[in-house]
């Protein structure tokens, strides 16, 4: 890549980049520094390789790692746990049945960390050393293709973030990792196809920009009985395809701030939020008289995911702190699993998150930009209907 295209992504992510830290977990968390990949916002905010945008028909993940090139993470914060998170949002269920993640390329290290991850934070391990053993009670990885696909470290990455942050919302579902041969979109929405036949619930933290074509792809996201969740993307106030889908829920992400007892203290719009209406999709039925009337809004719930108000993940055996809208993406379909509803649709979950505005089971998320869109009372575009208060909403 060169230096010209590093500098003009440089100028449309450098609102990524805030203040201060939303709250802290005591003391300091060491992990080994991130090699061979782009940071283009400059030390406080690295983003991989694989969240730049990629080529034509290809996905790239949605995450981004807080001072991925320091070796020692800042003492005064080190990630969100699982207990401030569930606290933060009211969530009290541990889950049931299966969450599907999709996501391309292998991740290696994906039962260890979920395991090194589960027993820093009094989660439920997963007991087999066979990962793929369909027999699995906590954590198991199938191959889309039927081969397990090559490594690729951007993508590990996201892997490891989805399968932790979806168990730690949602601790006693089966977590099944789909792993897609590459990040084109056919193989990622064979995964899709497939997470059907698992799942009432699967997540989705990778997108590509929007085009003409796209809705071609929403029908890999319809099928009965399953619910879809997209990340909103990473790039303030840019749409992306599949949260513009009218088939998908629409991830947007929040930075969020704690009282010394672990409960919410507030919470904006995070200005790296994607959102905004849809060039190609027209409006669905549950955002009628929303977005521009004319046109599919994205978000529709969202959920923290300012990498300086980040959680803690593990990952290639070392500890950091993940952000993007990649984090709040597993997490609302952790939620969605404890509510045990089921939808039979993604329309269907939109339907009861769109008729839950303004109740007591969603906070209103007021404050914030993301790109030329701002937060407001009632739906908007970087946070949508708001963030969980609770399962009520779902």
């Amino acid at each position: 890549m060169n230096k010209t295209v590093l500098l003009s992504l440089s100028a449309a992510l450098a609102a990524l980049i805030l203040a201060g830290c939303g709250g802290n977990t005591p003391g300091a968390t060491v992990a080994p520094a991130i090699k061979g990949q782009s940071s283009t916002v400059g030390d406080n905010v690295l983003v991989p390789d694989s969240t730049l945008p990629q080529g034509r028909d290809m996905a790239h993940t949605n995450h981004l790692i807080l001072n991925g090139k320091s070796k020692v993470q800042p003492a005064a914060f080190s990630g969100w746990t699982p207990s401030q998170m569930r606290t933060c949002y009211g969530i009290t269920g541990n889950g049931s049945g299966v969450i599907a993640i999709v996501d391309a390329y292998n991740d290696g290290t994906a039962l260890n960390d979920f395991n090194q991850f589960s027993a820093q934070y009094g989660l439920p391990q997963e007991t087999s050393t066979n990962v793929t053993a369909s027999t699995n009670q906590h954590l198991q990885v199938v191959y889309a293709q039927g081969s397990k696909p090559r490594n690729n470290s951007g993508w590990s990455q996201e892997e490891s973030l989805d399968i932790e942050w979806s168990h730690a919302m949602a601790p006693n579902a089966k977590i099944v990792l789909i792993e897609c041969a590459s990040n084109s979109n056919s193989n990622l929405y064979a995964g899709d196809d497939l997470a059907a036949s698992y799942s009432h619930q699967c997540s989705n933290s990778w997108s590509g920009g929007e085009s003409s074509g796209e809705a071609s792809g929403d029908s890999h996201f319809s099928h009965s009985g399953t619910v879809y969740f997209f990340s909103g993307g990473d790039t303030g106030g840019v749409r992306g395809y599949p949260s513009e889908s009218a088939n998908v829920v629409g991830v947007g992400g929040t930075s969020v701030s704690l009282n010394a007892n672990g409960t919410r203290s507030s919470e904006t719009a995070w200005s790296g939020t994607g959102c905004g209406p849809s060039a190609y999709i027209g409006i669905p039925s549950f955002q009628a008289g929303l977005s521009d009337g004319v046109h599919r809004g994205d978000d529709d719930i969202s959920a923290v995911a300012d990498p300086n108000t980040g959680v803690s993940v593990r990952w290639n055996g070392g500890w950091y702190i993940f952000g993007g809208t990649s984090v709040a993406c597993p997490m609302i379909a952790g939620m969605v699993n404890d509510a045990g509803t089921n939808r039979a649709s993604s329309a269907a979950e939109n339907a009861a998150i769109y008729a839950s505005r303004g109740s007591g089971n969603l906070y209103d998320v007021t404050s914030g930009t993301a790109g030329s869109f701002s937060a407001g009372p009632g739906w908007d575009y970087p946070t949508g209907c708001g963030t969980p208060n609770g399962t009520g909403a779902f």
